[in-house]
């Protein structure tokens, strides 16, 4: 599995039942950025990492660094 599809995972694991509209406007990304990121086509930009990452209370590197 490539890098990015398991980042899709980790954000959509992290984003659980909360609803997609929420998380967009909490980060101020787009609602097709967040599905791009969810399912893997791409990975966003270093200052949206940080933006997701303090959305869902975790750090950057655990939802983008792969082990």
């Amino acid at each position: 599995m490539s890098d990015k599809k398991i980042i899709g995972k980790r954000l959509r694991a992290l984003r659980g039942t909360r609803n997609p509209s929420d998380v967009c406007y909490e980060t101020g990304i787009s609602r097709s950025a967040l599905t791009m990121y969810e399912t893997g086509q791409r990975v966003p930009r270093d200052e949206i990492k940080v933006a997701l990452a303090r959305c869902y209370g975790t750090t950057v590197e655990a939802i983008f660094f792969t082990d």
